[in-house]
């Protein structure tokens, strides 16, 4: 689908599909391209528009690179990202003259959120220069919300992992969900990330290329706050995972804690049950010549041995502060 944009008294103006020959075009948003969809954008720009499988390729020099006078970026950005699970995939942007075209083949948040306020408010959206910077601010921002509601989270899966109500142990069910909750927020952490480190790489390029191309002060300023902002959520995002890391760690040091005090239980119970268990054996053996087996007070006496053989650990275990 094509969807294309003109830059109209300081707003962009959305046309669905290429707009009329006596309006140009700041911005050409191709969302899973279809039939000539593509050759209709390459007739009209002179550029080769990138496939799915180009996009999809992981060396800097596929994501980064000029060609025929046009840049060519690509980074990795999420959508439906308030679960735990988005869908990371490749955008393009390529900035030739004064358009903008993207490409991509899901629906990240900010290509919803970005055309309705440029429709409303200046954004500088004069030229796809201006438009690339205006989106990538927009991405940079739903990222940043998003960093946020995964930090508040987990926040709240570390006052969980820590603070009981009562000292009653932990249920095996209530450590599988929280082992599931940290795992859905690493993997959220980490695609964030990868996000930010792709961004960062695109607006490193893009402010290379505004020195040559001589941008105005003002964009290139923008792109520099643009890649500080970058910066600090990529350290954020790294903050958060070690915090992942962490509370992973004390999570199974808590199962490891729950387990050896189960384990303790029972090893205490076979020790306190040991000596009567030795004392019952040995009047248990059937031997001709046993004198205690005819003395009155012999079941009573070994009865209270036995008792007393298994009060004597439990109290030597208490005053150890074993139990």
């Amino acid at each position: 689908m094509i969807t294309a944009y003109v830059h109209e008294d300081g707003r962009l103006v959305r046309h669905e599909g290429l707009p009329k020959p006596d309006a140009t075009a700041v911005w050409i948003d191709l969302l899973s391209p279809i039939g000539d969809e593509e050759a209709q954008i390459e007739g009209l720009l002179g550029i080769d528009v990138p496939t799915k499988e180009e996009m999809e390729e992981i060396e800097i020099s596929s994501r980064l690179y000029t060609e025929d006078g046009a840049l060519f970026m690509t980074a990795i950005l999420p959508s439906h990202a308030d679960g735990d699970d988005p869908e990371m995939l490749p955008v393009s942007f390529v900035l030739s003259n004064k358009t903008l075209v993207t490409v991509r083949y899901h629906d990240p948040r900010a290509f919803t959120t970005f055309p309705t306020r440029a429709a409303k408010v200046s954004m500088g959206c004069e030229t796809g220069e201006g438009v690339l910077v205006a989106l990538l601010e927009a991405v940079v921002d739903r990222l940043a919300d998003i960093l946020e509601r995964d930090g508040r989270e987990i926040d709240a899966i570390s006052r969980q992992v820590f603070r009981r109500s009562n000292g009653t142990p932990t249920k095996a069910q209530d450590f599988q969900a929280t082992l599931e909750s940290i795992g859905r927020k690493g993997d959220l952490t980490s695609n964030i990330r990868d996000s930010l480190v792709t961004l960062e790489r695109v607006a490193g390029f893009l402010g290379q290329q505004s020195l040559q191309m001589k941008s105005p002060r003002e964009l290139r300023e923008r792109i520099k706050t643009l890649s500080r902002d970058i910066r600090s959520l990529a350290d954020h995002a790294s903050y958060l995972s070690q915090k992942i890391t962490f509370l992973l760690d004390a999570t199974l040091g808590m199962i490891n804690i729950e387990q050896n005090a189960i384990i303790k239980i029972f090893s205490v119970a076979a020790v306190v049950f040991l000596p009567p268990t030795l004392i019952a054996s040995i009047y248990g053996m059937n031997f001709e010549h046993m004198p205690e087996l005819e003395w009155l007070l012999g079941y009573p006496f070994a009865i209270g041995l036995m008792i007393l053989s298994a009060i004597l650990p439990y109290v030597y275990f208490k005053r150890r502060g074993w139990l």
